[in-house]
């Protein structure tokens, strides 16, 4: 007689399906998996044992396990399973979950989660603030297309908003995003203790995220080496970009919109273009090649913000200078609406990968699963 699994294992069990890990359900632990992986250290090989665990729902194993994260769903096991069980989804929905389990504050979690049927709430809530928020303060007043050519959208959305609510949002960001990835580090399975400092592992790691280094070992998903590198560096760029307009403006006390040839223009207009090439790359590659990998809500929700990002900063760009402004002006409480829910959404989306990832793999060199470089 077949001994009945215990209620909370069996609820695991119903969510990792509900998230998109089914297919763990094929798995007959032959190891061909962890074989071909080319990412998986020797002394620590995935994803075969965090199959195994997928398929009992011992997810919180799978919370403390840094091998999840190390994981970089080139799907080269999934190309090569022969019993199409996906484990780089399976890894995946895994990820999406502990993200959920770790989410500071926990409903956020949820909410990001669930965004197949919550993004509404996610993303209207942000733009509504915007549209009240400005409704109150200037009755949404449109300034005239000269004057929003000449001078920008200070008149319509001034600064002294924009920092109120960005620098609020960002410091919350930080203070969940923190403690989030405090809980993950402690929690960190192994038998093998932690040596040499934090910061000297931490700084070859990051010039691996910077360079993608792993990427490149992948052959199913090679593709997205590329795309992500340039949504990547397209992100920094921008937001480099912002630390050099509150220069200018402050410091230089130079007046916006800044002039297309100046060099902090140039840098921005640059991000852009990195940013619109990686997103239609990364967004054409799902569609199109089949190993790339079962796409979730949860995906879809993260590359839907970033893809709206994206296409509402291209389009006010240039609806200054050729659009109605009142079309102008509401695209940009799109946009900051969608920035807003990019904010408060990141360590609870595809960017808290950012933080785990980053802690895994220092944990990886700092135990000795991967030499020091």
């Amino acid at each position: 007689m077949a001994t009945a699994l215990p209620e909370s294992t069996s609820i695991a069990r119903e969510a990792l399906q509900k998230y998109g890990g089914d297919s763990a359900a094929r798995c007959y632990q032959c190891a061909t998996c962890s074989s071909v992986c080319e990412l998986a250290p020797a002394g620590a090989p995935f994803p075969r044992k965090q199959m195994a665990l997928a398929q009992w729902g011992l997810t919180d194993r799978l919370v403390g396990d840094p091998s999840v994260w190390l994981c970089h769903q080139c799907n080269d096991c999934s190309a090569r399973c022969p019993r199409d069980a996906k484990p780089g989804d399976v890894m995946q929905t895994i990820r999406n979950m502990v993200v959920q389990r770790l989410a500071v504050p926990s409903f956020m979690g949820r909410l990001v989660a669930e965004a197949g049927s919550s993004w509404i709430v996610l993303l209207g809530l942000p733009i509504a603030f915007w549209a009240v928020l400005l409704g109150w303060y200037n009755g949404l007043a449109v300034p005239e297309f000269e004057h929003l050519r000449d001078h920008g959208f200070e008149t319509f959305v001034p600064h002294v908003l924009i920092y109120a609510t960005y620098f609020t949002t960002t410091a919350l960001v930080l203070l969940f995003a923190g403690t989030a990835g405090l809980r993950f580090w402690k929690g960190l399975e192994g038998a093998d203790k932690r040596q040499g400092s934090f910061l000297s592992h931490l700084i070859p790691v990051l010039i691996e995220i910077m360079t993608h280094k792993r990427f490149g070992d992948c052959e199913a998903t090679r593709p997205r080496k590329l795309a992500h590198l340039a949504l990547f560096w397209g992100f920094v760029g921008a937001a480099v970009t912002s630390g050099f307009i509150i220069v200018y403006m402050y410091i230089e006390g130079k007046p916006l919109p800044v002039p297309l040839t100046h060099p902090y223009k140039i840098l921005g207009n640059l991000s852009a273009v990195a940013l619109v090439f990686g997103g239609a790359y990364l967004l054409y590659n799902r569609m199109t090649n089949e190993q790339a990998g079962k796409t979730t809500a949860f995906d879809n929700f993260f590359m839907g913000v970033v893809l709206l990002l994206i296409a509402t900063g291209c389009l006010i760009e240039l609806g200054r200078f050729m659009f109605d402004p009142m079309l102008s002006c509401y695209l940009y409480i799109v946009h900051l609406g969608t920035v807003l829910c990019l904010f408060l959404t990141f360590p609870h989306s595809k960017f808290a990968h950012l933080i785990y990832r980053t802690l895994a793999m220092v944990h990886e060199r700092m135990v000795g699963l991967r030499k020091a470089s």
